[in-house]
């Protein structure tokens, strides 16, 4: 956790991966979670309101290497 962060409301949650959502914003959340799906990958916010924000990325059994 960064505590250095914004703070996501909870309603804006999953709007935050769309296209153009808040301010002085690009397409960085929106392409990130878009890449990661090809392979399976989820990412979702997962913080906590006035604790800054967290991502949590979900990457599902047999879809990664540990050497």
């Amino acid at each position: 956790m960064n505590e250095g962060c914004q703070v996501i409301p909870p309603s804006m949650k999953k709007q935050i991966f769309s296209r153009e959502v808040g301010k002085n914003t690009g397409l960085g959340l929106f392409l990130a979670r878009e890449i990661l799906a090809i392979t399976g990958i989820t990412i979702e916010e997962t913080g906590t309101e006035g604790k800054g924000a967290q991502f949590t990325m979900t990457i599902p059994e047999g879809k990664y290497r540990i050497e």
